[in-house]
């Protein structure tokens, strides 16, 4: 669909929700445009995603928010002058109805991608209509229903109600999926039926002398006249002369050379035509297939019999014409013939005649469909419009193609702003987390982002091994830290511990802020024992072993964003100050916890070893501990020994 429909959508929605629910929206239906073109097209998919999520969001069903889309869509375009051409479809709302087709067909010239539905009405009465709905794009039903409710509002005072009566799906003969609905529009129709009764009681009759069907043929030189069954009782004389003659076609089925373009949905019967008067066809000459016919008319029993019309070449108006070009299109002089006009019954001879003329968008089309000016009805003005379109299709193409390149550009330039604020993101998060970046982003002030938190767990991790006392054991040591700091990195979130910083050969992480976790101490106690294992287990560029000594404490933290420049996220407390000094006593290979983060471990899980009593500085005397993984620990224990830590 074009852009213009969602456009209307983004336009309203912020209007009467607010930007932050547009933008919340935009993320639920992961819809990757955060703006719309008006000449784009986009997935059809789009609008019911926005619908769906939209209605999650202000609790509505999404039938309900299709149609507050479709009232959105006929208040945007009166905006750009589109009301005028509703206004001038008719002085009744049924009048407007029954164009509907046409209206579709005039904005195929502004955009040309557009898959209208095809819309028509059975059945008028004074309380309203009956009103088919064909479209080959599900879900738009309410859609559309929301549409006629504000255009009948808006352009014809009425307050209509819409009920569907009827819905179901087919096939249609090009393949694909056709949604039928059958809708009751209720409304005071009243005038208009009155105005028809009136024009019926006071028609003027005039009664004429019978008159050659030949004068018909010159004035519609593209007319078709039918009978009750569909087969072809006349045709124009210029329709004849494409066709070879009159006798190719009269006498024929007319769905055995003619295929139905729009509106879309209708098979070619006697009731459809009959009942669609006022509606636009667009119906295609197959001269392929006559070309075909005529050849198999040129062959004798025994050569239908032995020949396929594959390998043999005939001859057609003294050129020698492949089979296989048959096929095709774009051949010069056999292009198939798009014509457009409207159906008529005439009840006194019982027939359904179809005023039309051929649709040629350019001059240059005239030669692959066989046809010159003087063949187009000099009193319909065609002559005029290819001519008038041939001198400004030049520039209307290069305003198409500007057009098109620019909104190619934009497209690329919103894909690289996305690209660039997901990176931007990534770097932002890696330096804050996402809560408290989250809330910088939406112009708080950074001392809201200070925050006290009663216990979490801090842990400190020393790399040990080596000294940097030249120019090369400086970058050997660059190089090894990057590598162990790198695989400690990728445990982080494994284990729902946040990286604070690093500074020189010391690494420092928390659990329980700014997120809070009540499994804070397990959580730093197996990615402490996992970062053991791990550089124990890795392959450093240099050759050399390195090692790792760690230090873990329990307790209350003040957290918040320190510096304008390269901002962190940093932690302030005592807790903080004892983790560092169990991580200085601490030796290589092990880990070092304080009883206080001792007493939160869940028993049987680790193996803790008494260290005794360690002087910290600051600190005095502190009882420590050595933790070591439990292997023989079971993980049904371990549930048993949560479900009597719960019920304690």
């Amino acid at each position: 669909m074009y852009g213009m429909l969602l456009e209307s959508v983004q336009h309203f929605v912020r209007l009467e929700y607010g930007e932050d629910v547009w933008q919340k929206t935009l993320t639920m239906a992961d819809c990757k445009f955060s703006v719309f073109n008006t000449h784009q097209t986009y997935p059809d998919s789009t609008m019911s995603s926005l619908a769906s999520a939209l209605a999650s969001i202000t609790n509505q069903t999404a039938d309900d928010t299709m149609m507050f889309f479709g009232r959105c869509f006929v208040r945007f375009f009166s905006n750009f002058g589109y009301d005028v051409t509703i206004k001038a479809t008719g002085r009744y709302f049924a009048d407007f109805l029954n164009s509907i087709d046409n209206i579709h067909s005039q904005f195929r010239i502004s955009y040309p991608k557009m898959k209208s539905p095809s819309m028509y009405l059975t059945d008028i009465d004074k309380g309203g209509c009956v009103l088919m709905y064909r479209s080959t794009r599900s879900g738009l039903t309410h859609y559309v229903m929301g549409q006629l409710m504000q255009i009948a509002k808006d352009f014809f005072d009425l307050e209509l109600e819409t009920n569907v009566i009827e819905s179901n799906e087919k096939v249609s003969t090009e393949g694909k999926q056709l949604i039928i609905v059958k809708l009751r529009l209720n409304f005071d129709n009243t005038q208009y039926m009155a105005t028809k009764k009136e024009a019926k009681a006071n028609e003027i009759k005039c009664d004429l002398p019978p008159f050659e069907c030949s004068l018909l043929r010159q004035l519609f030189p593209f007319t078709v006249l039918l009978d009750s069954t569909l087969t072809i009782k006349g045709i124009g004389e210029k329709l004849a002369e494409v066709a070879g003659g009159k006798e190719k076609l009269v006498g024929q089925p007319f769905t055995k050379y003619f295929k139905l373009r729009t509106p879309k949905g209708i098979s070619l019967k006697w009731n459809s035509l009959y009942y669609l008067k006022s509606v636009t066809f667009e119906i295609e000459f197959l001269r392929s297939e006559l070309m075909k016919s005529n050849m198999k008319s040129l062959q004798t029993p025994e050569e239908r019999e032995k020949d396929d019309l594959t390998t043999r070449e005939i001859e057609i108006d003294g050129k020698s014409i492949s089979p296989y070009a048959l096929r095709r299109d774009s051949q010069p002089g056999l292009r198939n013939i798009l014509l457009k006009g409207q159906m008529m019954y005439l009840s006194d001879a019982e027939r359904i005649i179809y005023f039309c003329s051929p649709v040629i968008n350019d001059i240059s089309e005239l030669p692959d469909q066989g046809l010159y000016l003087n063949d187009l009805n000099s009193h319909g003005l065609s002559k005029e419009m290819v001519l008038a379109g041939w001198q400004s299709s030049s520039r209307l193409r290069l305003m198409f193609d500007k057009a098109e390149q620019r909104a190619s550009e934009l497209e690329n330039n919103y894909a690289l702003l996305n690209v660039w604020k997901r990176r931007g993101d990534d770097l932002l998060y890696s330096m804050l987390p996402k809560p408290v970046a989250d809330c910088l982003r939406a112009g708080n002030n950074p001392l809201d982002t200070c925050k006290s938190f009663d216990l979490i767990t801090v842990m400190f991790c020393e790399l040990v091994g080596f000294n940097s006392s030249t120019a090369e054991d400086a970058m050997e040591l660059v190089s090894t830290m990057n590598a162990v700091f790198s695989c400690f990195d990728s445990l982080m979130d494994k284990f729902n511990v946040y990286k604070v910083e690093t500074v020189g050969q010391i690494y420092m992480a928390v659990c329980g802020a700014p997120n809070k976790n009540d499994n804070h101490a397990s959580n730093i106690t197996d990615v402490s024992l996992e970062m053991v294992r791990h550089v124990r287990q890795l392959q450093i560029p240099s050759g050399k072993k390195v090692d790792v000594r760690i230090g873990i404490h329990s307790g209350p933290v003040v957290a918040g964003v320190v510096g304008i420049k390269l901002p962190r996220y940093c932690f302030f407390g005592d807790t903080v100050n004892t983790a560092s000094r169990m991580q200085s006593t601490s030796e290589p290979g092990m880990v070092h916890l304080s009883e206080t983060t001792r007493n939160y471990l869940p028993t049987g899980r680790y193996i803790l070893t008494s260290r005794g009593t360690v002087k910290l500085k600051g600190k005095g005397d502190m009882r420590a501990y050595w933790v070591f993984e439990n292997i023989y620990h079971d993980e049904d224990d371990e549930e048993e020994e949560e479900e009597k830590t719960n019920e304690k």
